[in-house]
């Protein structure tokens, strides 16, 4: 049997936080800490939620996965699938905090909002710090390349093996792979986002920069004319292991009711094609499902 390692990205980013809205709701400015962890109402986050019909959500601005549009409403993926899941729970409202990705977990256990919706891989630092439901999606890693992809890269290794220059993102998962593969520190780019990823290997600056290929193609959608496309993508290797790239919703640690509800009511959305309606539009198809044999005890214990 195949051992799969979860994927391991440190990103590390200063805390800000915006007004956003969700569905027409409206962020709310008085989303603060109340000290603790829980419910401030006298129930459970799950009580409270369903007798208000509504609940607090944090996001960090990541395109695909969750973002603010130019109307200052929030959406993406894992908005998208929470609101969904969430309204099968008789939560109809949803209030959206927007805090660089760094902060999301902080924030959570601070109470500044009750679960997090940004796409967020599952791995075991995490799970050390906060709850994850089932895993709702898998993702595979790609390169960004010059149209045509003259030097036909494919892998870590063949970038490795072409000597060609790669850009990153700021403290990703992908430089730790590509270190891994053989491609020297000094061939290897950092950059803050994924604009300026998209310069690099328009300028000439980089041959190729890596990032899931979800995130990828959704770039160089936005970007019909800049020359470049996205490999295939792949699974990346860590001695010779694979690495699955699984992302979920977190929760804080002592609210288990909410997440075993909203866990239930995601694996139906998951079965039954409302998680395929909420995700197809921000690039996501029946391939990022989840399998069977990816689960959230397996990515905590790797």
């Amino acid at each position: 049997m195949t051992q799969f390692w979860s994927r391991r990205d440190f990103l590390r980013r200063t805390a800000t936080a915006g007004a956003v809205a969700i569905g027409g709701s409206t962020f709310l400015a008085a989303c603060q800490s109340t000290g603790g962890g829980g419910a401030a109402g006298g129930g459970s986050v799950l009580e409270n939620a369903r007798s208000a019909g509504s609940i607090r959500i944090g996001i960090a601005g990541e395109e695909p996965y969750g973002f603010t549009d130019v109307s200052g409403n929030v959406t993406g993926e894992a908005p998208e699938v929470a609101r969904v899941v969430l309204q099968a729970m008789g939560i109809a409202e949803v209030q959206a905090e927007q805090v660089d990705f760094g902060s999301l977990i902080p924030a959570l256990n601070a109470n500044r909002y009750d679960m997090v919706c940004a796409g967020m891989n599952i791995t075991a630092e995490r799970c050390g710090q906060a709850a994850f439901s089932i895993p709702d999606y898998t993702a595979l890693t790609a390169f960004l390349v010059p149209a045509g992809n003259p030097q036909q890269v494919a892998t870590f290794e063949d970038i490795a093996a072409k000597g060609v220059p790669l850009a990153v993102l700021s403290a990703a998962v992908e430089q730790g792979y590509a270190e891994a593969a053989g491609v020297p520190a000094g061939s290897i780019s950092v950059y803050d986002d994924q604009n300026a990823l998209l310069q690099a290997v328009t300028s000439g600056r980089a041959y190729a920069a890596a990032l899931t290929d979800i995130s990828l193609k959704w770039l160089a959608g936005k970007n019909p004319d800049a020359g470049v496309e996205v490999t295939e993508g792949f699974t990346p290797t860590e001695n010779g292991q694979p690495v699955v790239s699984a992302g979920g919703f977190v929760f804080r640690q002592a609210d288990n009711d909410l997440r075993e509800a909203f866990n239930a009511e995601l694996q139906k959305a998951h079965d039954d094609g409302r998680w395929l309606t909420a995700a197809s539009p921000f690039g996501f198809s029946e391939d990022n499902l989840p399998a069977d044999g990816v689960t959230t005890e397996q990515l905590c214990s790797a």
